[in-house]
């Protein structure tokens, strides 16, 4: 190409880039134009999304929702003075920090304003008029979503897609709404789904009211004897779930749920021995001086009170320490440990994703090769931690014929229209650990520490039950030099064919004012009136 041609390309090139050049100087000058498209402007202002609410096995509200109501507010309309005496405090300060904001914004008020010349859009705000399970359950953010328990762990299900209806505004440069024109309403679904669990509202009340009236602090729990499902789940103290900044410098860890920590269990694990010693057809006797000597060691039973000549159910029954260590060192820590697994001990239990109970502890074997740790270990001391659920998991097997089932708390995905099932969300296992006989045998032997030994303060229900005692040695003290100790009952209830396992753990006390035994048979008195 010769130099003129392409001095010639160039010049059309600069002279199309200088045309652009002035018409957007023009289009930049025109008021009119800027005027219009000021004037065209929208805002679009988002509602709370919807959330799923928890309910029970038979389909009533844990959680609910309440009406709510969203001030469409506008600059120039003496907005901040209108509205102070309708909103709560975060309202308020809302409304002075867009006291002379040049836009329209939404502000939640505690009733409708319409009438009062004050657009509002319903909505419905999630709600615990009279929390239940609060532990369990969890609570929410500044933001709506889950802060703590089932509430965190479910968090994308309850939210769905967050896409919450919408609000138009046709505005002005000064952000007023034009002239002739009205906001529009943007319905949305966010596909919030509510969640089913296995609790019982009227078994969960029951429990939460004994344990108010007889517990300073631990735990509760209540299965279903036939599937492990979980009925109910207390922890004490509790907190208001609404207000929880009021609870932050409480004694007593009010935020714990002590369901899912791990503890020291003391004699609450000597039915893993038993169990092991029927299926291997051990039934020794022995002659109980109150205590035992391993390797040096001095090992008593409880104030060191002899119990005499023993065999497994009456041991068993008196919680003879002395015994458990004796069958421990011939039952050996290999059988034991495996015992033990079977049962649960050493696992975690997941209730939701992201929501687990303490694995606990469980020693290994080279620890128990030391006979000292290892009769330690016969009677539910040494390193040994397990927590609440693993030990109902334990009683619950004894109950249920001898197989486990791990306990579980989801059910289903439910449609908050229609209440229909959507997805199901647990899928719970099973596996025979005892034989039905051993199981029969020990449910026999866990009646009779109910009828004649260490429980009973269990004794005096009509239909009978078992379960078994344990007091366990924390290593803290109080100021006054008393030792803090855990205090536990598992039992199931009623004797024959029984419906409930339940757990209850009073958990660093010195001396309760009511054993768990007691309050485990209040408690029962309660379920035998709900049917």
């Amino acid at each position: 190409m010769s130099g003129k041609r392409v001095l010639a390309v160039y010049a059309a090139l600069l002279l199309g880039f200088a045309a652009v050049l002035c018409r957007l100087f023009y289009l930049a000058h025109r008021t009119d134009y800027a005027a219009r498209a000021q004037a065209q402007s929208t805002v679009t202002l988002k509602l709370p999304a919807r959330r799923g609410n928890f309910y029970d096995c038979d389909g009533l509200p844990l959680t609910g929702l309440e009406s709510s109501w969203q001030a469409l507010c506008f600059p120039g309309e003496n907005t901040y003075a209108r509205l102070y005496a309708y909103t709560d405090a975060a309202g308020q300060a809302l409304l002075y920090r867009n006291r002379s904001r040049p836009a329209p914004f939404l502000l939640e008020v505690d009733r409708d304003l319409t009438a009062r010349g004050v657009q509002c859009f319903a909505g419905q705000r999630r709600t615990c008029p009279a929390p239940l399970c609060v532990h369990l359950l969890g609570d929410l953010d500044g933001t709506g979503h889950g802060a703590s328990g089932l509430e965190k762990a479910l968090d994308v299900l309850l939210s769905g897609t967050e896409e919450g209806s919408t609000v138009v505004c046709p505005v002005t440069a000064q952000g007023r709404l034009r002239a002739g024109e009205e906001p529009t309403l943007v319905q949305a679904d966010s596909g919030a789904v509510g969640v089913r669990l296995t609790l019982s509202r009227p078994v969960q009340r029951a429990a939460e009211a004994v344990a108010a009236e007889m517990m300073e602090s631990g735990c509760i729990l209540v299965l279903d004897t036939a599937t492990a499902a979980i009925r109910a789940s207390v922890s004490v103290p509790g907190y208001d779930p609404q207000d929880p900044a009021a609870s932050l410098d409480a004694p007593d860890s009010p935020f714990l749920n002590r369901v899912l920590q791990s503890y020291a269990v003391g004699s609450v694990f000597k039915p893993v021995l038993a169990a092991a010693a029927v299926e291997a057809g051990l039934a020794p006797e022995e002659d109980c001086t109150g205590a035992v000597v391993v390797d040096g060691q001095i090992f008593r039973c409880a104030g060191g009170v002899p119990h005499g000549a023993v065999d497994l159910t009456s041991a068993l029954a008196k919680s003879c320490n002395g015994y458990f260590v004796r069958l421990g060192q011939q039952l050996g820590a290999q059988a034991l440990l495996r015992t033990a697994r079977a049962f649960g001990f050493g696992q975690s239990i997941e209730l939701a994703p992201g929501l687990s109970a303490s694995g606990g502890n469980l020693p290994a074997e080279t620890e128990l090769s030391q006979s000292g740790q290892l009769a330690n270990f016969s009677f539910g001391q040494g390193s040994l931690l397990a927590s609440p659920l693993q030990v109902a998991a334990l009683l619950n097997t004894i109950a249920d014929g001898g197989v486990y089932r791990t306990p579980y708390l989801l059910l289903e995905t439910v449609d908050e229209s229609t209440g229909e099932c959507q997805s199901t969300l647990s899928h719970p296992h099973a596996r025979r650990v005892l034989s039905e006989q051993t199981a029969q045998t020990l449910r026999e032997m866990l009646q009779q520490v109910v009828a004649e030994g260490t429980a009973q303060d269990a004794a005096g229900l009509d239909a009978g039950a078992g379960g078994k005692t344990g007091t366990a040695q924390t290593g803290q003290f109080t100021a006054e030099g008393e030792e803090r100790k855990n205090f536990w009952f598992a039992g199931f209830y009623p004797a024959e064919q029984p419906r409930y396992t339940v757990l209850v753990l009073q958990d660093g006390q010195t001396h309760p004012v009511h054993s768990s035994a007691a309050v485990f048979a209040r408690l029962c008195t309660a379920l035998e009136l709900l049917g």
